[in-house]
């Protein structure tokens, strides 16, 4: 077996479990205008007492109507009233309101008191984040179990990029996701992936390659110096010869989650993870597959609670599935039933 092994970094801990997440409540500030502020523009008042935002933010503020001088809404441009009570209703953000409940639909695998398994689709996000403040998989979590909103990211301990298929364990309790974020960092929750690559792969590999941020791209991963432990093993599955070029489906076993870790390996062995925008290279506008051929096909650990092996598997979805066998294949070869 081929080992894609740099020079060993630095490990690093884990960080499998977020701090609690908190929905931010509405705001209402209130400052008295001090006597030494009278005459002066209100805008200019107003950035001496709420400091922590910025002019041009309170300006809009003011615009908007949602600043007060005693009991009138005040202008930029109104001169300061010594004693006077300014209030302003800041404005909920999308941000202030993503962990909320909402109907999100959930493809659940299996539940009990203590987890629940699920089968991402494509195109679902994980977790709240910039530009994708609502309608996330979390958002679903929380209207389906309600108890959730105590634990931290509503019990998520793993995630899978917003174009990636496959299985998920989340947790129920604060006891089981404390064991399975345990069981992640030990290495004892096993997880295997279908990937379709760009050119041919004779034989399995590995690659050992420490992750972490890109040096000049901040939202991409690279293999880096420094980076946290990181290790991918892949084997070949089957083969065609497509008019794109040579097309390998291959098994990937995760020792580490990282972020993007399957992505950036394939990337270091210099294979193209099919129709991967950010690290699949060059761009086929003709193939026809919408999203990152990457699915998480297979699940495997010992219940939190019971101990009881656990094992699931996730059918191959049909947009990669109908695409393999558009290039020729045939659906047994890519099948995690066989594996």
């Amino acid at each position: 077996m081929t080992d894609f092994s740099p020079t060993p970094s630095q490990a690093q801990v884990d960080d499998d479990l977020d701090e609690d997440l908190t929905a931010a409540q509405p705001l209402l500030l209130e400052a008295v205008v001090p006597e030494a502020a009278a005459g002066q523009r209100l805008d200019k008042v107003l950035a001496a007492q709420f400091s922590q935002y910025s002019r041009s933010r309170l300006q809009q503020w003011c615009e908007a109507g949602l600043v007060r001088m005693g009991a009138q809404v005040a202008g930029v441009r109104d001169k300061a009233l010594p004693g006077a009570t300014l209030r302003i209703s800041v404005p909920a953000l999308p941000e202030d309101t993503a962990f909320a409940p909402e109907d999100v639909p959930l493809n659940v695998v299996f539940e009990d008191a203590d987890l629940a398994v699920l089968d991402k689709p494509a195109g679902l996000v994980v977790h709240p984040a910039a530009g994708n403040w609502s309608g996330t998989l979390l958002n679903g979590l929380l209207a389906r179990y309600p108890e959730t909103a105590g634990l931290a990211r509503a019990g998520i301990v793993h995630r899978l990029d917003k174009d990636t298929s496959g299985l998920m364990v989340t947790a129920r309790t604060l006891q089981a996701q404390t064991e399975l974020v345990r069981r992640l960092q030990a290495r004892t929750i096993h997880r295997q992936y279908l990937a379709l690559v760009w050119g041919a792969v004779e034989r399995a590999f590995s690659v050992d390659a420490p992750i972490g941020r890109h040096p000049r791209d901040r939202l991409r991963m690279a293999v880096v110096h420094g980076g946290k432990p990181a290790r991918t093993d892949f084997t070949p599955l089957a083969e065609l010869d497509t008019r794109w070029g040579p097309l390998t489906a291959l098994r990937c076993k995760l020792h580490s989650g990282r972020t993007h870790q399957i992505r950036v390996h394939l990337q270091f062995a210099r294979l193209e993870l099919v129709a991967d925008p950010v690290y699949g290279g060059r761009l086929r506008p003709d193939l026809p597959l919408g999203r990152q051929a990457l699915h998480a096909a297979r699940l495997g650990f010992a219940h939190p609670a019971s101990d009881k092996p656990l094992d699931f598997i996730a059918p191959v979805p049909v947009d990669i599935a109908r695409f393999w066998e558009a290039c020729g294949g045939e659906s047994k070869e890519i099948d995690p039933q066989r594996w």
